[in-house]
């Protein structure tokens, strides 16, 4: 700031440039910096779409400013329920990683502030309503939370004057209705993109679902490739988030179809084209 007062009182008001103020090239050095050499910079994972969407969605308490693996002990590591919605409990590495490397739970976000957020249903006099709130760990302490499979009337309302609820530091236990504050919006918010995959989750032991959730990342794409048998329905959302897949950006009717491009007309008028990448070489030498 008080090079560039000194510059702007040195230089003719009518040429001054943004160029001529500021330098640019301690801001291009962290960049480059950060990008080049920092521990939490890694060349994608590639392999197939998912393993490209986890990668993204990694979360760390390596790297500068964070834990070492060698001083980490047991708690830093364990499942904290502060994690619920926003922090997967079941996706980690196997090795020395094991909890200081994690995965985003499905729903969360994280805020202005850098916080991790999840969203729950505001429940009124024992009304869920469609007002969707995104809390932290910490506001979330405030209220008891109905799980997402509670039994709900017409009208919204719990259909049982006693639900099952989570209050701050304890286990689940039955409350009235009419003191619950909100509620999951789902019963897949808890766990990651990966461990969503995984059909009939709740009746796999943790340590195979750990297993089974990393071990999709190695999936080799298929020349023809094939629905599961068995899914559980987060597939499709996978493959379209990874931005793996083209779809239309507005509804319409396929006008032409050929190897290289579909174009649609467009319902709101208009036409266009989406072309192919067909072939195209990934981080790991596959396409898919």
């Amino acid at each position: 700031e008080r090079v560039v007062r000194e510059r702007m009182t040195t230089q003719d008001i009518e040429a001054i440039t943004p160029n001529t103020l500021i330098n640019t090239r301690p801001v291009l050095a962290a960049i480059k910096e950060f990008f080049g050499t920092s521990q939490l910079s890694q060349f994608m994972d590639q392999n197939n779409p998912l393993a490209g969407l986890t990668n993204k969605r990694r979360l760390s308490a390596l790297g500068p400013g964070g834990l070492s693996r060698d001083r980490a002990g047991v708690e830093v590591r364990d499942v904290h329920p502060s994690h619920y919605g926003r922090m997967c409990p079941i996706e980690t590495p196997e090795g020395p990683n094991i909890g200081l490397i994690g995965a985003l739970a499905t729903f969360a976000r994280i805020n202005a502030f850098g916080f991790i957020e999840t969203p729950y249903r505001r429940v009124v006099d024992g009304k869920v309503t469609d007002q969707v709130d995104y809390l932290t760990a910490h506001e979330e302490d405030e209220y008891l939370i109905a799980q997402a499979g509670a039994p709900l009337t017409q009208d919204g309302a719990f259909a049982e004057k006693q639900v099952l609820a989570r209050p701050r530091g304890s286990e689940v236990i039955m409350v009235d209705a009419e003191r619950v504050g909100y509620m999951d919006v789902s019963p897949r918010q808890m766990v990651s993109v990966a461990t969503s995959l995984i059909p009939f989750l709740e009746h796999d032991d943790a340590n195979r679902a750990l297993m089974g959730a990393n071990m999709q990342r190695q999936a080799v794409p298929l020349v023809r490739s094939e629905s599961p048998v068995v899914g559980t329905g987060m597939e499709g959302y996978a493959a379209i988030d990874a931005g793996d897949v083209i779809t239309a950006a507005k509804s319409g009717v396929v006008e032409e179809v050929s190897a290289d491009f579909v174009t649609i007309q467009e319902d709101e008028g208009g036409t266009k084209s989406y072309f192919m990448r067909k072939f195209d070489r990934s981080n790991q030498g596959t396409n898919y």
